[in-house]
Protein backbone atom coordinates (compact mmCIF):
# COMPACT_ATOMS: atom_id res chain seq x y z
CA UNK A 1 0.00 0.00 0.00
CA UNK A 2 1.39 3.36 -0.59
CA UNK A 3 2.81 4.81 2.68
CA UNK A 4 0.95 8.06 4.35
CA UNK A 5 2.43 11.42 3.04
CA UNK A 6 3.78 10.01 -0.40
CA UNK A 7 3.65 11.14 -3.41
CA UNK A 8 0.58 8.75 -4.33
CA UNK A 9 -0.89 8.67 -1.37
CA UNK A 10 -4.44 9.58 -1.33
CA UNK A 11 -6.00 12.74 0.37
CA UNK A 12 -7.88 11.95 3.26
CA UNK A 13 -11.01 14.02 3.32
CA UNK A 14 -14.00 11.89 3.87
CA UNK A 15 -16.09 11.86 7.01
CA UNK A 16 -18.86 9.65 8.78
CA UNK A 17 -20.96 11.69 6.96
CA UNK A 18 -19.53 11.67 3.39
CA UNK A 19 -18.89 7.60 3.96
CA UNK A 20 -22.36 6.84 4.76
CA UNK A 21 -23.50 8.68 2.01
CA UNK A 22 -21.35 7.01 -0.76
CA UNK A 23 -22.55 3.64 0.90
CA UNK A 24 -26.05 4.60 0.55
CA UNK A 25 -25.66 5.70 -2.82
CA UNK A 26 -24.49 2.35 -3.68
CA UNK A 27 -27.02 0.54 -1.99
CA UNK A 28 -29.69 2.49 -2.49
CA UNK A 29 -30.13 2.57 -6.46
CA UNK A 30 -31.44 1.32 -8.94
CA UNK A 31 -31.54 -2.15 -7.47
CA UNK A 32 -34.38 -1.23 -5.54
CA UNK A 33 -36.21 -0.08 -7.91
CA UNK A 34 -35.85 -3.27 -10.24
CA UNK A 35 -35.02 -6.27 -7.84
CA UNK A 36 -38.41 -7.20 -6.03
CA UNK A 37 -40.27 -8.22 -9.15
CA UNK A 38 -37.35 -11.39 -9.54
CA UNK A 39 -37.00 -11.76 -5.95
CA UNK A 40 -40.96 -12.04 -5.89
CA UNK A 41 -40.94 -14.50 -8.83
CA UNK A 42 -38.64 -16.78 -7.38
CA UNK A 43 -40.14 -16.83 -3.36
CA UNK A 44 -43.59 -15.86 -3.66
CA UNK A 45 -45.04 -14.57 -1.00
CA UNK A 46 -41.46 -15.54 0.97
CA UNK A 47 -39.83 -12.51 -0.73
CA UNK A 48 -39.76 -10.54 2.99
CA UNK A 49 -38.05 -14.23 3.82
CA UNK A 50 -35.73 -13.62 0.94
CA UNK A 51 -35.25 -9.73 1.69
CA UNK A 52 -34.39 -10.78 5.86
CA UNK A 53 -31.81 -13.73 4.64
CA UNK A 54 -30.26 -11.53 2.88
CA UNK A 55 -29.61 -8.83 5.49
CA UNK A 56 -28.40 -11.16 7.41
CA UNK A 57 -25.53 -12.01 4.97
CA UNK A 58 -24.97 -8.40 4.26
CA UNK A 59 -24.76 -7.45 8.02
CA UNK A 60 -21.92 -10.64 8.42
CA UNK A 61 -20.29 -9.07 5.23
CA UNK A 62 -19.98 -5.34 6.77
CA UNK A 63 -18.73 -6.17 10.47
CA UNK A 64 -15.86 -8.07 8.62
CA UNK A 65 -15.43 -5.02 6.34
CA UNK A 66 -15.75 -2.99 9.04
CA UNK A 67 -13.23 -4.55 11.16
CA UNK A 68 -10.94 -5.19 8.36
CA UNK A 69 -11.24 -1.51 6.86
CA UNK A 70 -10.09 -0.32 10.51
CA UNK A 71 -7.28 -1.98 10.47
CA UNK A 72 -6.06 -1.81 6.67
CA UNK A 73 -7.21 1.94 5.49
CA UNK A 74 -5.84 1.88 2.14
CA UNK A 75 -7.48 1.84 -1.10
CA UNK A 76 -8.67 -1.27 -2.42
CA UNK A 77 -11.05 -3.10 0.12
CA UNK A 78 -10.97 -6.66 0.34
CA UNK A 79 -7.76 -7.28 -2.14
CA UNK A 80 -6.36 -5.39 0.77
CA UNK A 81 -7.40 -7.94 3.59
CA UNK A 82 -7.13 -11.03 1.34
CA UNK A 83 -3.27 -10.02 0.64
CA UNK A 84 -2.60 -9.01 4.15
CA UNK A 85 -4.59 -11.95 5.98
CA UNK A 86 -4.91 -14.84 3.48
CA UNK A 87 -1.97 -14.22 1.13
CA UNK A 88 -1.06 -12.56 -2.25
CA UNK A 89 -3.33 -15.42 -4.31
CA UNK A 90 -6.82 -14.67 -2.20
CA UNK A 91 -6.31 -11.07 -2.74
CA UNK A 92 -5.89 -11.15 -6.30
CA UNK A 93 -9.14 -13.50 -6.47
CA UNK A 94 -10.96 -10.99 -4.55
CA UNK A 95 -9.39 -7.72 -6.53
CA UNK A 96 -10.53 -9.68 -10.00
CA UNK A 97 -13.78 -10.54 -8.70
CA UNK A 98 -14.52 -6.34 -7.54
CA UNK A 99 -13.18 -5.38 -10.77
CA UNK A 100 -14.67 -7.64 -12.99
CA UNK A 101 -18.30 -7.85 -11.19
CA UNK A 102 -18.23 -4.31 -10.45
CA UNK A 103 -17.36 -3.31 -14.03
CA UNK A 104 -20.24 -5.24 -14.84
CA UNK A 105 -22.51 -3.78 -12.54
CA UNK A 106 -21.48 -0.48 -13.41
CA UNK A 107 -22.89 -1.32 -17.36
CA UNK A 108 -25.52 -2.31 -15.71
CA UNK A 109 -26.13 0.63 -13.63
CA UNK A 110 -26.27 3.21 -16.89
CA UNK A 111 -28.32 0.43 -18.94
CA UNK A 112 -30.72 0.93 -16.22
CA UNK A 113 -30.17 4.95 -16.33
CA UNK A 114 -30.82 4.55 -20.31
CA UNK A 115 -34.02 2.30 -19.97
CA UNK A 116 -35.66 4.90 -17.81
CA UNK A 117 -34.33 8.21 -19.48
CA UNK A 118 -34.71 7.01 -23.30
CA UNK A 119 -35.88 3.39 -23.96
CA UNK A 120 -35.27 3.84 -27.57
CA UNK A 121 -31.43 4.61 -27.46
CA UNK A 122 -30.46 3.00 -24.04
CA UNK A 123 -27.05 2.45 -24.62
CA UNK A 124 -26.60 6.09 -26.20
CA UNK A 125 -27.94 7.13 -23.20
CA UNK A 126 -25.20 4.94 -21.12
CA UNK A 127 -22.01 5.43 -22.80
CA UNK A 128 -23.06 9.38 -22.05
CA UNK A 129 -23.44 9.27 -18.13
CA UNK A 130 -20.47 6.90 -17.84
CA UNK A 131 -18.83 9.59 -19.88
CA UNK A 132 -20.38 12.33 -17.35
CA UNK A 133 -19.71 10.64 -14.23
CA UNK A 134 -16.09 9.63 -15.03
CA UNK A 135 -15.08 13.54 -15.57
CA UNK A 136 -17.26 14.06 -11.96
CA UNK A 137 -14.82 11.41 -10.22
CA UNK A 138 -11.70 12.88 -12.00
CA UNK A 139 -12.24 15.99 -10.05
CA UNK A 140 -11.80 14.89 -6.76
CA UNK A 141 -13.48 12.74 -4.69
CA UNK A 142 -15.11 15.30 -2.24
CA UNK A 143 -17.22 16.28 -5.23
CA UNK A 144 -18.34 13.00 -6.12
CA UNK A 145 -19.73 12.79 -2.08
CA UNK A 146 -21.49 16.19 -2.81
CA UNK A 147 -23.14 15.01 -5.80
CA UNK A 148 -23.86 11.14 -3.98
CA UNK A 149 -25.49 13.19 -1.64
CA UNK A 150 -28.12 15.18 -3.21
CA UNK A 151 -29.28 11.87 -5.61
CA UNK A 152 -29.30 9.83 -2.25
CA UNK A 153 -31.74 12.77 -0.97
CA UNK A 154 -33.81 12.97 -4.09
CA UNK A 155 -33.98 9.19 -4.35
CA UNK A 156 -35.19 8.30 -0.40
CA UNK A 157 -37.77 11.58 -1.23
CA UNK A 158 -38.98 9.50 -4.48
CA UNK A 159 -39.12 6.24 -2.32
CA UNK A 160 -40.83 7.63 0.66
CA UNK A 161 -43.60 9.01 -1.83
CA UNK A 162 -44.00 5.53 -3.28
CA UNK A 163 -44.53 3.90 0.74
CA UNK A 164 -46.82 6.44 1.83
CA UNK A 165 -49.22 5.90 -1.38
CA UNK A 166 -48.68 2.77 -1.38
CA UNK A 167 -50.07 2.54 2.43
CA UNK A 168 -52.30 5.04 2.77
CA UNK A 169 -54.32 3.76 -0.72
CA UNK A 170 -57.55 1.84 -0.55
CA UNK A 171 -55.51 -1.12 -2.63
CA UNK A 172 -53.02 -2.07 -0.06
CA UNK A 173 -54.05 -4.64 1.68
CA UNK A 174 -52.12 -6.85 4.82
CA UNK A 175 -53.30 -9.45 4.04
CA UNK A 176 -50.74 -10.08 1.09
CA UNK A 177 -47.95 -9.85 3.35
CA UNK A 178 -48.15 -13.66 3.69
CA UNK A 179 -45.17 -14.78 5.43
CA UNK A 180 -45.00 -18.03 4.01
CA UNK A 181 -42.51 -19.19 1.38
CA UNK A 182 -44.37 -20.07 -1.57
CA UNK A 183 -41.73 -20.18 -3.69
CA UNK A 184 -40.23 -23.13 -1.26
CA UNK A 185 -36.64 -22.74 0.22
CA UNK A 186 -34.84 -22.13 -2.83
CA UNK A 187 -36.75 -19.65 -3.91
CA UNK A 188 -36.36 -17.74 -0.94
CA UNK A 189 -32.50 -18.37 -1.08
CA UNK A 190 -32.60 -17.22 -4.90
CA UNK A 191 -34.59 -13.88 -3.71
CA UNK A 192 -31.99 -13.65 -1.14
CA UNK A 193 -29.30 -13.69 -3.72
CA UNK A 194 -30.75 -11.33 -5.89
CA UNK A 195 -31.62 -8.64 -3.53
CA UNK A 196 -28.52 -9.28 -1.68
CA UNK A 197 -27.11 -7.60 -5.00
CA UNK A 198 -28.38 -4.31 -4.07
CA UNK A 199 -27.02 -4.33 -0.73
CA UNK A 200 -23.34 -5.03 -1.60
CA UNK A 201 -22.79 -0.88 -1.51
CA UNK A 202 -21.56 -1.00 1.93
CA UNK A 203 -18.37 -1.64 0.42
CA UNK A 204 -17.68 1.00 -1.38
CA UNK A 205 -16.86 2.71 2.25
CA UNK A 206 -14.13 0.12 2.35
CA UNK A 207 -12.63 0.95 -0.71
CA UNK A 208 -12.51 4.42 0.07
CA UNK A 209 -10.38 3.85 2.94
CA UNK A 210 -7.41 5.96 1.89
CA UNK A 211 -9.04 9.00 1.52
CA UNK A 212 -11.62 8.74 5.37
CA UNK A 213 -10.51 11.03 7.88
CA UNK A 214 -9.46 8.95 11.11
CA UNK A 215 -10.55 5.37 8.92
CA UNK A 216 -10.42 2.97 12.75
CA UNK A 217 -13.16 5.16 14.09
CA UNK A 218 -14.90 6.43 11.00
CA UNK A 219 -15.54 3.34 9.18
CA UNK A 220 -16.81 0.91 11.65
CA UNK A 221 -19.16 3.83 12.65
CA UNK A 222 -20.09 4.21 8.81
CA UNK A 223 -20.63 0.91 7.43
CA UNK A 224 -23.34 -0.65 9.84
CA UNK A 225 -25.20 2.52 9.78
CA UNK A 226 -25.38 3.17 5.93
CA UNK A 227 -26.30 -1.21 5.94
CA UNK A 228 -28.71 -0.06 8.75
CA UNK A 229 -30.73 2.60 6.72
CA UNK A 230 -30.56 1.02 3.66
CA UNK A 231 -31.90 -2.17 5.24
CA UNK A 232 -35.50 0.01 6.79
CA UNK A 233 -35.84 1.47 3.40
CA UNK A 234 -35.14 -1.46 1.42
CA UNK A 235 -38.49 -2.97 4.31
CA UNK A 236 -41.00 -0.43 3.79
CA UNK A 237 -40.61 -0.33 -0.13
CA UNK A 238 -40.96 -4.01 -0.32
CA UNK A 239 -44.06 -4.16 2.44
CA UNK A 240 -45.96 -1.48 0.64
CA UNK A 241 -45.61 -2.89 -2.88
CA UNK A 242 -46.60 -5.96 -1.75
CA UNK A 243 -49.58 -5.05 0.00
CA UNK A 244 -50.70 -3.41 -2.86
CA UNK A 245 -49.77 -6.05 -6.02
CA UNK A 246 -48.75 -9.16 -3.81
CA UNK A 247 -46.43 -11.75 -4.57
CA UNK A 248 -47.72 -12.47 -7.54
CA UNK A 249 -48.35 -9.10 -9.09
CA UNK A 250 -44.75 -7.74 -8.34
CA UNK A 251 -43.52 -11.02 -9.63
CA UNK A 252 -45.12 -9.98 -12.78
CA UNK A 253 -44.33 -6.17 -12.93
CA UNK A 254 -41.67 -5.11 -15.19
CA UNK A 255 -41.42 -1.65 -13.08
CA UNK A 256 -42.37 -2.76 -9.61
CA UNK A 257 -42.71 0.57 -7.99
CA UNK A 258 -44.25 2.36 -10.73
CA UNK A 259 -46.92 -0.68 -11.15
CA UNK A 260 -47.22 0.01 -7.44
CA UNK A 261 -48.05 3.43 -7.40
CA UNK A 262 -50.25 2.84 -10.47
CA UNK A 263 -52.20 0.54 -8.92
CA UNK A 264 -52.60 2.46 -5.64
CA UNK A 265 -54.64 4.88 -7.95
CA UNK A 266 -52.17 7.54 -8.49
CA UNK A 267 -50.88 7.40 -11.94
CA UNK A 268 -49.29 10.89 -11.78
CA UNK A 269 -46.58 9.64 -9.77
CA UNK A 270 -45.46 7.20 -12.19
CA UNK A 271 -43.03 9.70 -14.13
CA UNK A 272 -41.48 10.64 -10.89
CA UNK A 273 -40.69 7.11 -10.02
CA UNK A 274 -39.57 6.49 -13.36
CA UNK A 275 -36.89 10.12 -12.92
CA UNK A 276 -36.11 8.80 -9.55
CA UNK A 277 -35.09 5.18 -10.81
CA UNK A 278 -32.97 6.72 -13.50
CA UNK A 279 -31.31 9.28 -10.64
CA UNK A 280 -30.71 5.97 -8.50
CA UNK A 281 -28.96 4.44 -10.80
CA UNK A 282 -26.86 7.34 -11.34
CA UNK A 283 -25.93 7.54 -7.87
CA UNK A 284 -25.20 3.49 -8.29
CA UNK A 285 -22.92 4.34 -11.41
CA UNK A 286 -21.08 7.20 -9.52
CA UNK A 287 -19.99 5.36 -6.41
CA UNK A 288 -19.57 1.78 -8.01
CA UNK A 289 -17.11 3.62 -10.84
CA UNK A 290 -15.30 4.94 -7.79
CA UNK A 291 -14.89 1.75 -6.01
CA UNK A 292 -13.62 -0.32 -9.15
CA UNK A 293 -11.02 2.50 -10.20
CA UNK A 294 -9.56 2.43 -6.29
CA UNK A 295 -9.34 -0.81 -6.30
CA UNK A 296 -7.78 -1.12 -9.69
CA UNK A 297 -5.36 1.25 -7.63
CA UNK A 298 -4.33 -0.88 -5.36
CA UNK A 299 -4.04 -3.92 -7.35
CA UNK A 300 -1.16 -1.80 -9.79
CA UNK A 301 0.72 -1.23 -6.38
CA UNK A 302 0.80 -4.63 -6.48
CA UNK A 303 1.65 -5.54 -10.07
CA UNK A 304 -1.47 -7.53 -10.35
CA UNK A 305 -2.27 -4.61 -13.05
CA UNK A 306 -0.28 -2.17 -15.21
CA UNK A 307 1.94 -0.11 -13.19
CA UNK A 308 0.97 3.33 -15.22
CA UNK A 309 -2.23 3.47 -13.70
CA UNK A 310 -0.84 3.67 -10.45
CA UNK A 311 -0.67 7.52 -10.95
CA UNK A 312 -2.50 10.01 -8.11
CA UNK A 313 -3.08 13.37 -10.14
CA UNK A 314 -1.20 16.28 -8.29
CA UNK A 315 -3.73 18.76 -8.23
CA UNK A 316 -6.87 16.69 -7.92
CA UNK A 317 -5.51 13.41 -5.80
CA UNK A 318 -7.32 10.82 -7.36
CA UNK A 319 -6.05 7.67 -9.54
CA UNK A 320 -6.67 9.49 -12.26
CA UNK A 321 -5.64 6.85 -14.97
CA UNK A 322 -7.35 4.19 -13.50
CA UNK A 323 -10.46 5.98 -13.47
CA UNK A 324 -10.08 6.77 -16.77
CA UNK A 325 -9.39 3.11 -18.02
CA UNK A 326 -12.59 2.07 -15.80
CA UNK A 327 -14.54 4.81 -17.54
CA UNK A 328 -13.25 3.23 -20.81
CA UNK A 329 -14.14 -0.41 -20.39
CA UNK A 330 -17.57 0.40 -18.47
CA UNK A 331 -18.61 3.02 -21.50
CA UNK A 332 -17.60 0.07 -23.68
CA UNK A 333 -19.65 -2.44 -22.02
CA UNK A 334 -22.36 -0.17 -21.77
CA UNK A 335 -22.79 0.18 -25.67
CA UNK A 336 -21.98 -3.96 -26.52
CA UNK A 337 -23.79 -6.00 -23.60
CA UNK A 338 -27.21 -6.84 -22.70
CA UNK A 339 -28.28 -5.25 -19.18
CA UNK A 340 -29.36 -8.89 -17.95
CA UNK A 341 -26.23 -10.55 -19.37
CA UNK A 342 -24.15 -7.61 -17.18
CA UNK A 343 -25.82 -8.58 -13.96
CA UNK A 344 -25.57 -12.54 -13.78
CA UNK A 345 -22.20 -12.75 -13.45
CA UNK A 346 -21.89 -9.64 -11.31
CA UNK A 347 -23.84 -10.98 -8.63
CA UNK A 348 -21.29 -14.03 -8.34
CA UNK A 349 -18.80 -12.12 -8.41
CA UNK A 350 -19.80 -9.67 -5.45
CA UNK A 351 -20.46 -12.96 -3.51
CA UNK A 352 -17.02 -14.06 -4.08
CA UNK A 353 -15.23 -10.95 -3.07
CA UNK A 354 -17.14 -10.48 0.31
CA UNK A 355 -16.35 -14.27 0.66
CA UNK A 356 -13.15 -13.63 0.86
CA UNK A 357 -13.56 -10.54 3.17
CA UNK A 358 -15.29 -13.00 5.55
CA UNK A 359 -12.43 -15.40 5.54
CA UNK A 360 -10.12 -12.72 6.12
CA UNK A 361 -11.99 -11.32 9.23
CA UNK A 362 -12.01 -14.84 10.31
CA UNK A 363 -8.28 -15.02 10.98
CA UNK A 364 -8.23 -11.64 13.20
CA UNK A 365 -9.22 -13.72 16.71
CA UNK A 366 -8.74 -16.92 17.71
CA UNK A 367 -11.63 -16.57 19.97
CA UNK A 368 -14.65 -18.72 18.63
CA UNK A 369 -17.14 -15.84 19.62
CA UNK A 370 -15.28 -13.97 17.22
CA UNK A 371 -15.51 -15.97 14.74
CA UNK A 372 -19.08 -16.82 14.64
CA UNK A 373 -20.45 -13.79 11.87
CA UNK A 374 -17.13 -14.65 9.50
CA UNK A 375 -18.14 -17.73 9.73
CA UNK A 376 -21.96 -17.16 9.12
CA UNK A 377 -21.24 -14.86 6.06
CA UNK A 378 -18.88 -17.32 4.00
CA UNK A 379 -21.21 -19.79 4.49
CA UNK A 380 -23.97 -17.36 3.32
CA UNK A 381 -22.42 -16.01 0.49
CA UNK A 382 -20.98 -19.42 -0.87
CA UNK A 383 -24.59 -20.94 -0.39
CA UNK A 384 -26.29 -17.54 -1.91
CA UNK A 385 -23.76 -17.25 -5.06
CA UNK A 386 -25.11 -21.43 -5.79
CA UNK A 387 -28.55 -20.51 -5.15
CA UNK A 388 -28.52 -17.97 -8.17
CA UNK A 389 -30.14 -18.98 -11.59
CA UNK A 390 -27.61 -21.72 -13.11
CA UNK A 391 -26.66 -19.42 -16.00
CA UNK A 392 -25.42 -16.57 -13.58
CA UNK A 393 -23.53 -19.24 -11.27
CA UNK A 394 -21.74 -20.91 -14.32
CA UNK A 395 -20.52 -17.51 -16.15
CA UNK A 396 -19.48 -16.24 -12.47
CA UNK A 397 -17.56 -19.26 -11.86
CA UNK A 398 -15.90 -19.06 -15.57
CA UNK A 399 -14.97 -15.75 -14.97
CA UNK A 400 -13.06 -15.98 -11.92
CA UNK A 401 -11.60 -19.34 -13.33
CA UNK A 402 -10.23 -17.04 -16.47
CA UNK A 403 -8.39 -14.50 -13.51
CA UNK A 404 -6.92 -17.70 -11.87
CA UNK A 405 -5.27 -18.68 -15.10
CA UNK A 406 -4.07 -15.28 -15.66
CA UNK A 407 -2.72 -15.00 -11.78
CA UNK A 408 -0.94 -18.60 -12.73
CA UNK A 409 0.96 -17.53 -16.11
CA UNK A 410 1.87 -14.34 -14.41
CA UNK A 411 3.92 -16.12 -11.88
CA UNK A 412 5.14 -18.26 -14.14
CA UNK A 413 6.65 -15.96 -16.57
CA UNK A 414 8.19 -14.30 -13.49
CA UNK A 415 9.76 -17.25 -12.34
CA UNK A 416 11.47 -18.04 -15.61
Amino acid sequence: MAPTGSASALRRTLGVGDAVVIGLGSMIGAGIFAAPGPAARAAGSGLLLGLAVAAVVAYCNAIASARLAALYPASGGTYVYGRERLGPFWGYLAGWSFVVGKSASCAAMALTVGAYVWPGQAHAVAVAAVVVLTTVNYGGVQKSAWVTRVIVAVVLAVLAFVVVVCLGSGASDVGRLDAGASGGAGGVLQAAGLLFFAFAGYARIATLGEEVRDPARTIPRAIPLALGIALAVYACVAVAVLSVLGAGGLGHADAPLADAVRAAGVPGLVPVVRVGAAVAALGSLLALLLGVSRTTLAMTRDRHLPGVLSAVHPRFQVPHRAELVVGVVVAVLAATVDVRGAIGFSSFGVLAYYAVANASAWTLNPAPTTRVLPALGLLGCVVLAFSLPVLSAVVGAGVLAVGVIAYGVRRWVAAR
